[in-house]
């Protein structure tokens, strides 16, 4: 069976139209959605810039091996290798990592995977045709994909569940030195490796569990696991199996020495503005040098969700603007001429809301950038209105030239006519 699928499609204006009024809630929503964003994201920025300004000076450089007890409940800068004594286990398949930070199994699936690709062609009177073509390639992937949906399903047909599922593991007390580290600082241990199954692991699985496993036949392929018949000729539904984990490493961090029974553990460190603030960062790493990196992190971040809450808007206004082109797309040239005209308006639109509501933040958080925001987008606005305004012929005093006056009244008047004469015949 063809791995394509062509299907042609016809919409009216008046169901175009129906459409594009749904759209116009959704439009709505991204739109009104966009402020709150944009006004929490200068909050965020202003309270995480603060506690950065405030962890950097009153941070301690420690070392990792030694506990003073004079730094409890305070600032500090830790950089070293971590450890574990933690030892995890797959138990289905019987693999043992041995002081692993981290173990996660990956279990991969041969499947079918659906792509599509639409162009639209208007017509005139408002309807439109759209020719979308529906093309299908097998690909390994981690998620089960649901072919039921699929366009075309005959020949395209997918395992409805997956026999064995992706999981990880995490070791219970991971340490810093002589410091426990935070589930949060855990957590930020992602530095994964492939950790190669041993063949005496397969050895011990096929005595434990035979040759199959949940009615398949398992076979180990260059370190890694594979269920079905031939690695070399996958088919759909067979299942491929790796397993990565996290070693112990060196690290720097900038967290709250906090003691306890169990011992001395680095936990978040709650700042005057009351933000939590910890940090983390791979390899021997000043105090300085983190600081700075988290610094242009909020930058970024910051720049990021601005460009976020600017797009909500812009497509929000898209999406109601939508129905003044399905309006106009009677003719499709007109239809094409509104849409332009109307990105154009939704782009300046929101790009004025932007300032303004950033502004606005900046007037509660940080006064003096959000006037002078306030002074940019006024004089943006102004801008637009004299663009719109049409512009008149002027002339200089030299180029008029007054009209000659108006000849008098008088039955004196034809009188002054020429007299013509005419011949007799």
């Amino acid at each position: 069976m063809a791995d394509s699928y062509t299907e042609v499609t016809q919409q009216t204006w008046g169901g175009r139209l129906k459409e594009s009024l749904r759209g116009v809630v959704i439009g709505l929503l991204l739109f009104m959605g966009a402020f709150p964003l944009l006004f929490w994201n200068e909050g965020r920025a202003v309270h995480r810039a603060q506690a950065l300004e405030e962890g950097e000076k009153i941070v301690n450089s420690i070392e990792a091996d030694t506990i003073d007890l004079i730094y409890d409940d305070m600032l500090v800068h830790i950089s070293g290798k971590t450890s574990t004594n933690d030892i995890l286990i797959d138990n289905t398949f019987g693999l043992v990592a041995q002081q692993a930070i981290k173990l996660r199994r990956i279990v991969e699936m041969y499947q079918w995977e659906e792509f599509s690709h639409s162009e639209t062609q208007e017509e005139y009177g408002g309807s439109s045709e759209t020719i979308t073509t529906y093309s299908y390639s097998k690909t390994w992937s981690e998620g089960l994909i649901e072919s039921e949906h699929f366009k075309q399903p005959q020949g395209h047909h997918n395992p409805a569940y997956l026999a064995i599922s992706s999981k990880t593991w995490h070791a219970k007390q991971v340490k810093l030195g002589q410091f426990i580290l935070s589930a949060s600082l855990v957590g930020k241990l992602n530095n994964y490796q492939h950790l190669p199954i041993p063949p005496e692991s397969f050895e011990k699985l096929k005595e434990e569990k035979g040759a199959n496993l949940h009615g398949q036949r398992i076979q180990l392929s260059y370190g890694s696991y594979y269920i079905g018949k031939t690695p070399d000729d996958p088919q759909i539904g067979d299942l491929r199996i790796n397993f990565e984990f996290v070693k112990p490493t060196i690290i720097s961090v900038i967290a709250k020495q906090m003691g306890s029974s169990s011992g001395p553990r680095l936990t978040p460190y709650m700042t005057q503005s009351g933000t939590e603030l910890e940090l983390f960062s791979e390899g021997t790493v000043s105090a300085k040098e983190m600081f700075s990196y988290a610094k242009l992190e909020n930058t970024l971040l910051s720049w990021f969700l601005r460009v976020v809450g600017f797009f909500m808007m812009f497509i929000g206004l898209g999406l109601i603007f939508e129905v003044l082109k399905i309006l106009a797309a009677v003719i499709p040239f007109l239809g094409s001429v509104v849409e332009v005209l109307c990105s154009l308006i939704a782009f300046f639109i929101s790009f004025i809301l932007t300032l303004i509501v950033i502004g606005i933040a900046w007037l509660y958080y940080r006064p003096l950038l959000g006037i002078s925001l306030f002074v940019i987008a006024g004089l943006i606005f102004a801008l637009l209105i004299w663009l719109r305004q049409p512009k008149q012929a002027q002339f200089s005093p030299q180029e008029i030239t007054p009209p000659p006056p108006p000849l008098p009244l008088s039955p004196l008047l034809p009188a002054l006519r020429p007299e013509v004469s005419i011949p007799k015949k």
